[in-house]
């Protein structure tokens, strides 16, 4: 089993826990999160530690700006001392990066779009939806359909032998399994057919197939029907209603990015606030100031010309109001030990004052 599927069998498990697909991605997020926390601690320890060194490494740097090979042997050397490693702040991030793309295949995923593409969550018409998308609906019994439009099958069939049904019999290659019989002109019926040798079956079986229930699907607008093929001679053929395709604004996706930005600004916002230092270079501020104003936006448009299904935007958007949480939860955190670490260091300087106190009558006798 690829991860595509695995990960759409553990939405499937989470969504009869939950409730719903929309909550199953919620779960999902907020685990994958809570799984990351010990790293996003080290980040955010990071990030305080390096404003921290900020203005030492800046001498460095000035000192040896003649010479960079030199300074980039002192600055790894003041790393080492201070027990500090730069790439730790980045870590979070590359880990995040797979977890994403693998989500965002799931949902993009035919399989996905078959078994829970419809959902409804909150104000989400549906998961698998982007900003534009086609205006077909899976299920309806036609095809959206343009002159260039290509099918591929679902992975598994209902087949009807002379005597019995077979469930769930395996399609070999269904990416290429489906072919369209003549030309496409939207609002007439195409005829699609798919070869009966497809079909995972014995050849004494394959013999007495008659007909089969097949989920097809326009990889062009992931509408997808179910329809039932008639068996004619070595293939499986199956006629089926075109409208012209057409594309729709989901307006419910284009709240998801405006939220996404939104969150996203106020996570950067609460991270800035949490890691500035007094000692920060004044122009390192600035950057980090339209950094954190410019990315948000710039994201934005990005999400307008991508097709991001509306499920993934969900996914985004939980994972940002969370940062948002857990930086005020660690940056306490670390708060708490740098007090804790102050008060032990002013305890001992308070037993050595006290020692040295109480050895004076001694000397002075």
């Amino acid at each position: 089993m690829d991860f595509v599927s695995l990960t759409i069998e553990l939405l499937s498990s989470l969504a009869k826990i939950a409730g719903s697909w929309g909550m199953a991605i919620i779960i999902f997020t907020i685990v994958m999160r809570c799984c990351l926390w010990p790293v996003s601690v080290t980040q955010q320890r990071s990030m305080k530690n390096m404003q921290q060194l900020s203005p030492k490494l800046k001498m460095i740097q000035e000192k040896y700006k003649s010479n960079p090979q030199l300074m980039q042997q002192k600055m790894m050397e003041f790393y080492k001392e201070n027990n500090f490693n730069p790439t730790a702040g980045c870590l979070p991030m590359l880990i995040q990066i797979p977890i994403f793309i693998m989500l965002y295949s799931a949902l993009m995923s035919p399989q996905f779009i078959q078994m829970a593409g419809n959902t409804h969550f909150l104000f989400i018409n549906r998961l698998d939806a982007t900003i534009k998308s086609n205006a077909g609906v899976s299920s309806d019994g036609s095809f959206s359909v343009s002159k260039n439009a290509q099918f591929q099958a679902g992975k598994t069939a209902v087949v009807y032998l002379n005597d019995k049904k077979i469930d769930a019999v395996k399609i070999d290659k269904p990416q290429k399994a489906v072919s369209i019989q003549g030309t496409i002109e939207p609002s007439k019926p195409i005829e699609l057919k798919i070869p009966l040798d497809s079909l995972v079956l014995k050849f004494e079986e394959l013999d007495k197939v008659q007909k089969a229930e097949i989920s097809v699907m326009n990889i062009l607008t992931k509408e997808t029907e179910n329809l039932t093929f008639e068996r004619k001679g070595y293939n499986l053929v199956a006629g089926v209603p075109t409208l012209p395709s057409s594309n729709k604004i989901h307006y419910d996706v284009i709240a998801l990015v405006a939220l996404f930005g939104i969150t996203i600004w106020l996570s950067q916002k609460v991270m800035m606030s949490t890691t500035q230092s007094q000692n920060q270079d004044k122009t390192q501020q600035a950057i980090q100031k339209s950094m954190g104003t410019i990315m948000p936006v710039m994201i934005i448009f990005t999400f307008v010309f991508i097709p991001i299904p509306a499920g993934a935007l969900l996914y985004l958007v939980t994972s940002n109001i969370f940062q948002i949480v857990q930086t005020l939860v660690i940056n306490k955190q670390l708060e708490l030990e740098e007090k804790a670490k102050q008060k032990l260091s002013d305890d001992k300087e308070n037993i050595i004052d006290a020692k040295v106190i109480e050895s004076k009558p001694a000397d002075e006798n």
